[in-house]
């Protein structure tokens, strides 16, 4: 499992004191940077399923959602991930549960929360990946749903 990256870059500037961190310059760079060495690091591992928690689709998402230019970094990180072919083209698009829990690093609404899926799956869709949705259930539900898309792929 390769963790999303954008959460803990928020946490670490917010232990800085910069509580917003996404009005500050260099934050989606900054973002993209840890993504990126993650999936390095990930790809040293033995030829096994990986699961990534947000890649540079998701970062060039974020940067929609919030209103900011594609900065060059992610452009450069997304024809990577494509050129590369680094993630399978069919993804899990995990859907919402109905409700939203508040952290430090999100504090959005659910309208906000909504419009924030939209523009995933729009951005999936728009650079060629097969969505495969995971619906709201239970954790037993969902990882079956997974578990079941996985060994079809893999069979």
């Amino acid at each position: 499992m390769v963790e999303a990256a954008a959460t803990d870059v928020i946490a670490l500037w917010q232990a800085r004191g910069i509580m917003e961190a996404w009005r500050q310059p260099g934050f989606l760079e900054e973002i993209v940077e840890l993504q990126r060495q993650r999936q390095i690091r990930s790809s040293r591992l033995p030829d096994a399923v990986q699961f990534h928690d947000r890649s540079a689709v998701c970062t060039a998402a974020l940067a929609e959602y919030l209103g900011l230019a594609i900065p060059d970094a992610l452009a450069g990180e997304l024809k990577r991930a494509n050129e590369e072919s680094i993630f399978e083209k069919p993804v899990f698009f995990i859907r919402n549960l109905g409700v939203i829990t508040h952290t430090d690093a999100r504090r959005i609404t659910w309208d906000e929360a909504l419009r924030f899926e939209g523009i995933h799956e729009d951005w999936y869709s728009r650079l060629g990946f097969e969505l495969i949705p995971v619906e709201a259930g239970t954790i037993e539900e969902r990882a079956a749903a997974i578990k079941g898309a996985v060994e079809r792929f893999a069979g």
